[in-house]
């Protein structure tokens, strides 16, 4: 499929933003970058203009490469639910072009690391939301984060990061053992109660607003195990929390949700299934990050794979059943990595 050239689509944003806000004279800049094909702009309406004066966002999001139909119908259904999510003043799926309200310039993870609020009441703020979206009925579209999928997702870990990044060929008992822990993860996590997730709830994707948090890039919800959430809040992707604060956070939102009605087992069962949830994505990202960098020439995410072992460190050791996974790390993994690392 022919992308639109670059400077083609910046010329059809501009002016489809400048008609969508009655404003001849806006102007966009980047907000943010993406690991998809969507892309933020920010701009300022002028007063008299056709939308009310003050910051907004585009949200570009080319249809045939990342169709914002889905982000819209999410939504919806988040925003029908009581969850805080971006106002939309205008949509334009065909061309792929949305007008979003700004919810502001810091996520939660840029204000904790500032210091402009504390780690805690943001937390706090987020188990509002994600109390809210783990309560939601998930719609009879929403499909399931079922094994298939969660396979997928795992194997990216063994073509991407293994093969493609380290250059590792597993000889068949090493791969038999991978096997065996995969399955061991993937028992547990399909095991525990199926919600509707976010996917991608961490604090990159959670931004201050007045009252609380607004959530984004929650276009990749499915129907999976409530764990999984939780989880990804506290081991995210680009800041490591100290572990003493990331079991106080989990026994707090344990808590909180227990106390909102939210079926869950008791906290040591549900620590194991955090584990085992936090296990699946963590493994899967080593493989989206090599798979970024070598296929997406995208390589700033590879950055943050030391991070995922370091989570891969704590957790593995608590769980025998795993030593296999452990003992492919160990053997395979490091080595390579540390071959790889400048001298």
């Amino acid at each position: 499929m022919t992308q639109p050239h670059p400077s083609d689509r910046d010329a059809a944003r501009l002016a489809w933003a400048r008609a969508a806000t009655g404003d001849e004279r806006l102007d966009l800049a980047r907000a943010s970058f993406d690991a998809g094909f969507r892309s933020y702009w920010r701009g300022r309406v002028h007063a008299g203009a056709g939308v009310a004066e003050g910051d907004i966002i585009v949200m570009d999001s080319p249809p045939e490469l990342e169709d914002p139909r889905p982000w819209l119908r999410l939504r919806e259904v988040l925003e029908t639910g009581g969850v805080r999510v971006p106002r939309v003043f205008q949509a334009d799926p065909e061309q792929g072009f949305l007008l979003l309200e700004d919810l502001g310039r810091d996520t939660f993870l840029q204000a904790a690391e500032a210091g402009r609020a504390d780690a805690d009441a943001l937390f706090d703020a987020a188990f509002d939301q994600l109390l809210i979206i783990q309560a939601l009925p998930c719609p009879d579209d929403l499909q399931p984060y079922d094994e298939a999928f969660l396979s997928r997702e795992l194997r990216l870990f063994d073509e991407w990061f293994l093969g493609r990044h380290l250059g590792l060929s597993l000889d068949c008992g090493d791969l038999e053992r991978l096997d065996l822990a995969y399955r061991r993860i993937l028992d547990n996590v399909l095991a525990q109660r199926q919600v509707f997730i976010h996917r991608d709830f961490m604090p990159r994707n959670l931004m201050p607003v007045e009252g609380g948090l607004a959530v984004i890039d929650f276009q990749g919800a499915l129907r999976g195990p409530i764990a999984y959430d939780p989880i990804s809040l506290f081991r995210d992707a680009f800041v490591s929390w100290p572990e003493d604060r990331i079991d106080a956070w989990l026994a707090r939102y344990h808590a909180r949700a227990v106390a909102a009605g939210i079926a869950l087992p008791d906290y040591a069962r549900f620590r194991r299934d955090a584990d085992f949830a936090g296990l699946q994505r963590h493994i899967k990202i080593l493989g989206l990050f090599a798979r970024l960098h070598h296929r997406d020439g995208k390589p700033k995410y590879l950055a943050d794979a030391p991070r995922f072992l370091a989570y891969l460190d704590v957790v593995l050791p608590r769980y025998p059943e795993l030593q296999p996974l452990r003992e492919i790390v160990e053997r395979y993994v490091r080595p390579a990595l540390a071959a790889q690392a400048p001298a």
